[in-house]
């Protein structure tokens, strides 16, 4: 064997083989857990940041504190929120998990009903045309309503009870659910129609074995949606005898410029929104685990 052909087969032998770059390189790359951690220290940093920023306006005096209270004011406010101080439980009378749960069960109860109303309606409008021509202007209609447009009249009607806060709540948040499910329904490809027609499907077994099944994702879409809707619109209903609540708790902190406790409130909302968001994904993914698969 010639130098040459040593030096040839030194230098293959010192290069990585393709299997063994591409082991490498696998075993380099972060695990989910790293991705994780990663991410959860960007969001500490990100609040840090905004805390510090949100201390320096403070401590600036660019607004009266009234106005922007310190961080340090919020917290005590979140603390006595949530604990009995000096013979008072929470904030009017009522802790703010207490507020926060009454909010959550009305939004429950009013996606609740305009689901089980909205979803037969949106398949109807997205399957039966005569029936779209009909109903889906009184859908957009509702749609492009804001809730304190109705929520007067829905108090003439109903009382200051909890019959207009889940009536709201109902019309909130069924237009969003109708208007997906019809979207849903016509999108359904028209081979599986064909196909379920050959084999001799009528109207009602095509519009339940074929098209509901195959537009369940839109439709829970559409229900996130609407929770999120409902969500915005209980702090309306909830400005008129909304105690105990969240809507009202954030009302009468601001009856009386308690501005830490109206931030609690908001902060409440937001937090309990996301986790309500991830919890909505959570039963999507398990309801319809095709989503988002070749």
């Amino acid at each position: 064997m010639s130098s040459v052909d040593l030096k040839q087969r030194e230098e293959l032998g010192d290069r990585p083989r393709p299997a063994d770059a591409r082991r490498t390189s696998a075993s380099d790359r972060p695990g989910p857990r790293y991705a994780a951690l990663r991410w959860l220290a960007l969001r500490a940093i990100a609040l840090a940041v905004l805390l510090a920023a949100w201390q320096a306006v403070v401590a600036a005096e660019v607004w009266p504190r009234i106005l922007v209270p310190a961080p340090a004011d919020v917290w005590h406010a979140f603390v006595q929120a949530n604990t009995v101080h000096d013979g008072v439980r929470g904030f009017s009378n009522h802790l703010l998990g207490e507020h926060l749960a009454v909010s959550l069960r009305r939004i429950g109860i009013g996606t609740g009903y305009a689901a089980l109303v909205g979803v037969p309606l949106g398949l109807l409008i997205g399957a039966v045309k005569p029936v779209a021509v009909v109903l889906e202007p009184a859908v957009t209609f509702l749609r492009t309503l804001p809730p304190l447009a109705y929520l007067s009249l829905l108090v003439i009607w109903f009382g200051i009870d909890e019959s207009p806060k889940i009536w709201l709540l109902v019309v909130a948040a069924l237009p969003p659910i109708a208007a997906a499910t019809a979207a849903a329904v016509r999108d359904v490809p028209g081979e599986l129609v064909e196909a379920a027609r050959a084999l001799g499907s009528g109207p009602l077994s095509l519009l339940l074995s074929v098209r509901l099944p195959a537009a369940l994702p839109e439709i829970l879409t559409g229900i996130r949606i609407a929770v999120g809707v409902a969500y915005t619109s209980v702090v309306a209903a909830e400005t008129i005898n909304g105690v105990p609540g969240i809507g009202g708790m954030i009302r009468d902190a601001q009856r009386y410029n308690q501005t830490p406790v109206v931030i609690v409130g908001i902060l409440a909302i937001g937090v309990s929104g996301i986790a309500l968001d991830a919890l909505l994904k959570a039963v999507e993914r398990i309801a319809v685990p095709w989503r988002g698969r070749a």
